[in-house]
Formats: C-alpha cells, sequence, structure tokens
C-alpha cells in the first residue's frame, strides 16, 4: 500500500499543476450514498437531466464503474473569484454569468493537468482513469471522503480554506492507497445559503429540488422557463452563485490562480441589449472554448429575454419586440413575456 511518501509526492506535483486541494479515499462509497442518490431521483429533483438516472450503479459504486479501481485521489481546484461574485445582481442592464462560466471550460483546464498527474502513477505501471464532471461518479461524497471537504446544506462541497469555490476531479487508479480521514461537517448551525435562495430550491438542507434551481433552468432545462421563477430570475443569464457567495468559510478562500479562469472582460458585465443581437453565428463565435456555447443560441437568449423582462427598463423595450419575433418559438415566446413585463412597468 502507498503510504505517506507516495501521498506527498503525489499532492506537491498537484499543486505544481494548479491544485488546490488533494485528497485519497478509497473506490468505494457507503451505502447511504446509494439510497440518497435513489431518493433524489425518486422524487424527480433531477428534473429532465435524465443522464442521472442513468447508470445509477456506477454511479452509487466506483468499482461497478472500473472494477480494477482500488483506490481514487480527489482534487480540487480553486476559482474563487476575487470580487464580490453577486455585484452584478443590483445592475439590471447587465446580464450576470456565473463566475465559473466567465471564460474558458474547466473541464478541458482540469482535464489535461489531471492526465498529466495520472502519467506520475501510469510510470509505476498502474492504471488510471480520470474524470471531470463528465462520467457517473459521485465527485462530492468522494472528495469529502477524501478529506477535501463536506458536503454543505446548499449540496455543494465546502472547504475550511477555500469555500464553496472548488472544480472537482479524479484520478482512478489500480494502485492501493493509504486512505485520508473523512472531512467533518462544519455548517453548524447557518442556513445562509438556503435563506439567500431566489427560488426556494431546497426543500430541506441537504437537499436539492434542481427543477427549481437557477442554475438548472438557465443551463440544463430547454423549452420555455415556467413563469412562476421568472421574476426570482432577475438578470441571471447563466446560472447561479447565490447559495455559493453567501457561505461564511468563503472569507478563507484566496482568488483563484489559474489565469485561463480570470473573468474575460466581455463577460463580467455584459449588456442585455447586446447579447439580445446573438444569432447562432455570433454566439458560438463568442463562446468558443466557453462552457456557455453547449448551452446553444437559442437557451442563452431565452435567458436574456426573460433578464430585459426584469430589467424596467423601457430602452430595452425594442430589443423585447425584436426577440418576441425570433424564429426560434422558445426565444420568441420569452420575448413576448418581456415586452408584457415591460409595458406594464
Amino acid at each position: 500500500m502507498a503510504g505517506a511518501d507516495f501521498k506527498a509526492k503525489i499532492a506537491a506535483r498537484a499543486e505544481a499543476l494548479g491544485f488546490a486541494a488533494t485528497g485519497f479515499t478509497r473506490a468505494t462509497l457507503p451505502p447511504e450514498r446509494r439510497r440518497w442518490l435513489q431518493d433524489f431521483l425518486t422524487a424527480g429533483h433531477h428534473g429532465t437531466m435524465g443522464w442521472m438516472a442513468e447508470r445509477t450503479e456506477q454511479r452509487a459504486d466506483p468499482q461497478m464503474l472500473w472494477p480494477e479501481a482500488l483506490s481514487v485521489i480527489s482534487l480540487g481546484f480553486s476559482y474563487a473569484p476575487g470580487t464580490d461574485a453577486l455585484e452584478n445582481l443590483g445592475r439590471p442592464e447587465i446580464g450576470n454569468i456565473s463566475v465559473y462560466a466567465r471564460n474558458r471550460d474547466y473541464h478541458d483546464i482540469i482535464k489535461g493537468k489531471l492526465k498529466h498527474l495520472a502519467q506520475y502513477i501510469a510510470a509505476l505501471g498502474e492504471g488510471v482513469k480520470v474524470f471531470v464532471d463528465t462520467a457517473p461518479v459521485m465527485e462530492k461524497p468522494l472528495a469529502e471522503q477524501a478529506g477535501l471537504g463536506w458536503q454543505g446544506k446548499h449540496t455543494n462541497l465546502v472547504s475550511r480554506e477555500h469555500g464553496s469555490w472548488l472544480f472537482l476531479g479524479e484520478i482512478f487508479t489500480t494502485l492501493e492507497i493509504a486512505p485520508d480521514t473523512p472531512a467533518e461537517d462544519h455548517c453548524g448551525t447557518c442556513h445562509a445559503c438556503l435563506s439567500v435562495c431566489p427560488t426556494d430550491a431546497f426543500p430541506a438542507p441537504y437537499r436539492l429540488d434542481a427543477r427549481r434551481c437557477i442554475s438548472y433552468l438557465t443551463i440544463e432545462h430547454d423549452g420555455p422557463i415556467p413563469e412562476e421563477f421568472r421574476i426570482a430570475m432577475g438578470n441571471r443569464i447563466y446560472g447561479c452563485d447565490d447559495c455559493l457567495a453567501v457561505c461564511p468559510w468563503n472569507k478563507f478562500a484566496a482568488a483563484g490562480r489559474e489565469v485561463k479562469l480570470h473573468h474575460r472582460e466581455d463577460l463580467t458585465a455584459p449588456l442585455l441589449a447586446e447579447l439580445a443581437l446573438l444569432d447562432d453565428a455570433a454566439f458560438r463565435e463568442k463562446f468558443s472554448g466557453s462552457p456557455i456555447k453547449r448551452s446553444g443560441r437559442n437557451r442563452f437568449v431565452r435567458n436574456v429575454a426573460i433578464a430585459i423582462g426584469n430589467s424596467a427598463a423601457p430602452g430595452l423595450l425594442p430589443t423585447a419586440l425584436a426577440l418576441a419575433a425570433d424564429e426560434n418559438a422558445t426565444v420568441a415566446e420569452a420575448g413576448a413575456w418581456a415586452v408584457r413585463r415591460l409595458t406594464l412597468n
């Protein structure tokens, strides 16, 4: 079994690659994680994310995904913003983009770094596989088990050193590595993340109903967004950082160092009027290499139209009228809603 010296070498190499946290655990998860996943799916809290209901056996058991795996190296990559993540919410003329999506796609950045780190283990003759949010892996439970942090009441990982601002990646390996001590929950009586949610997406602490979550609605949900959530969306056009940003543990988090994740100027406070003009070709060009690209132009501009409807800005009425005539039915419906909202104000 690989012990402290080997783990220290891996951690040092990971830090040199830019990872903020490294932990080690066995390639297993306790039965209660399987039950939590099944309860989540049975309640329909995954919404239209059908992929979450697929390969549940593999998702709940790393060794069902790869039987030869003995250990998991869990890695955290900080994307903590250097400024207030919620500062744009008071500026209705602009679109607020989640801080993680204001530059390059983190999947591409982290996967390359994971592969580089995995080569060191592969050189020892051991098997390795790397994952970044693209396979049936319960990343947050594994990270908690590896000591990186704990799943907070908002269901995201919380670290005492890095707050709620960690991307996660994993290296599965056939090498047996001494596991680290799992992290303890330090949420205590705090409920800031639950109280701040604009759409009341948490039916209970540690439980998320994605169907009510603005991140889900603006990124994953196709078609019209239910009207009951539109006003609460405000100017959030891609994702939502509210529950992450109010976590008290963020006060210990230093700003992320990866230059490729530093905010692009044109995505820090983009004007709604300009975003509304994007056709498919312009959308693809603007968001090339960005995680926003995968949502597609129509879904994104639908979100922009809703933000325009929430802006109370008469000057955006011509823009809303143009969107109401969009060739895409979902965009046109959102544009018509925006027109009604602006003419009522």
